[in-house]
Order: structure tokens, then sequence, then C-alpha cells
């Protein structure tokens, strides 16, 4: 079984940090039925579905992904690099807690959850707008006692490392060029995004289901094409927030 915690969308989402796109308007009730049906594609492919209630002052709160970290054995609660985001950490370390024990990334490191992409026992973190490098060393030396490797990623152009490069199966990812170099990954059988869809690279992992947007059909094809299970979701409103799929939910197994 997998558990999957959101955070339904704020009405201030309008005002969210954004670092590497322009700032549009947000429709705020369209986002909120977008979310909607991505719950009901979280739990159409196997999720049990948790949902925080909106923070109406944290503009960015439906990004869950970004402040925490949930493994196996531990959840990390981390400090996102936006000063703003740092209070959205406590009311879902008050739901983490009755999952997982907590560990905690303290001043002065800065660490995003989407900055994090596990494969397997190794944790790749971007070194990024948001993560920087005393958040990754903190992360490195918490999770020693629990087997964990922790390699800093460069990236560049994007926002996470998530952003240019995530997860199809535990040998496979799919990764945009630009952004990060390939070679970081030349252990994985890599996919490349279309060059015409630079952001879409950023795809959701729940077991042996993908769920991606649905503005990025050239890359879906190419997923398809590889024999890959695929769900496309419109989250077209919270993509003016700089987010995607994998932002929304932390998704971790119940029964790790």
């Amino acid at each position: 079984m997998w558990n999957a915690v959101t955070r339904a969308v704020s009405p201030s989402v309008g005002r969210c940090e954004l670092s590497y796109i322009p700032r549009e308007p947000i429709d705020v009730a369209q986002a909120r039925t977008q979310h909607r049906d991505y719950l009901r594609v979280l739990q159409s492919v196997g999720c049990d579905v948790q949902t925080l209630p909106e923070q109406n002052d944290l503009p960015d709160s439906v990004f869950v992904e970004d402040v925490a970290i949930v493994l196996d054995e531990v959840a990390v609660l981390t400090r996102p690099g936006a000063p703003s985001r740092r209070p959205e950490v406590a009311s879902v370390a008050d739901l983490l807690c009755h999952h997982r024990p907590l560990l905690v990334i303290e001043a002065p490191a800065t660490l995003d959850g989407g900055d994090v992409l596990r494969m397997g026992r190794t944790l790749h973190v971007g070194q990024s707008a948001r993560s920087n490098p005393d958040g990754i060393a903190q992360l490195r030396e918490l999770l020693i006692p629990y087997g964990y490797a922790v390699e800093g990623v460069l990236t560049r152009g994007c926002l996470h490392l998530k952003s240019a490069v995530t997860a199809l199966s535990d040998d496979c990812v799919l990764l945009q060029p630009a952004w990060v170099d390939r070679e970081r990954f030349a252990n994985f059988r890599v996919i490349e995004v279309d060059p015409a869809e630079p952001h879409a690279a950023n795809v959701l992992r729940v077991g042996d289901a993908l769920i991606m947007p649905t503005s990025f059909p050239r890359t879906r094809q190419r997923l398809l094409d590889a024999g890959f299970r695929v769900t496309a979701v419109d989250v077209s409103e919270l993509q003016k927030a700089e987010g995607a799929v994998t932002c929304c939910s932390l998704v971790f197994r119940s029964d790790p």
C-alpha cells in the first residue's frame, strides 16, 4: 500500500515564489479542480491519499514534497531554501510523525525535497537555487546510520533536480540534458525529454505506474513506446506556480 500526503491549494497561490518562469495569473478555482483530479489519479494508482487543509497565508504550501523526504526507515524534515516556505514544515511534521521517526535539517543548511531523487539506496541531491552544500552534507550525515549514500548533483537553469530528472523505474530515468549532465546518470538507462517539451522531465512514479502532466504529449509517447504505463493529468494552473506532479505529494510505502 502507498500513502500520499497532499495539501489543498492555498487561495494565495498566485503570490507563489518563482525563479525560472515568468509570473502569470493563476485561476485558483481551476487550480483546485485540477488538484482534485490529481488526487483521483493518485487513488487510481493505489495511493491512500491524506490531504492537509489549505494554508491561506502560505502560497506554495500545496507543494508538500519540498518540506520532507520520506524513506523506508525515517522521514527527514527539510529547511526550504525560500524563507517564506519554512512555516510549511510544522503541519507536515505533525502528520508524518505517525508514519516515521523524524530527523531534521538545521540552519544554515537549506534543502528542498524537490532536489532529492532516490534511486535504490542512493539519494541524488541537486545543488540548486534552493538546496546548498550544507544541506547536502547534513542529509548525508543524518542518513549514514540507515545505509543510504547521498551524492550532490549540480543543476543549471531549473528550480530543482527533479525538474531535470526523475525515476521511471529502478534502473531508468527521464532526463532533460540541458539542465543536468547526462553523465551523472550513466549507470541508468536514460530516456530524454522531447526537445520541444523542455519542462517534461518531472514524472511521478508510484510502483510501476507513472503520472505526468497532459502538456507533454510527445514525451509521454516516448514513455509509452518504451513500455511504461503512464497516466496524464492536467496541472496547467499549478505549473504556473513552477510546480508539477512530484511536488504536490509525498508518496511512500505504508509497509516498507
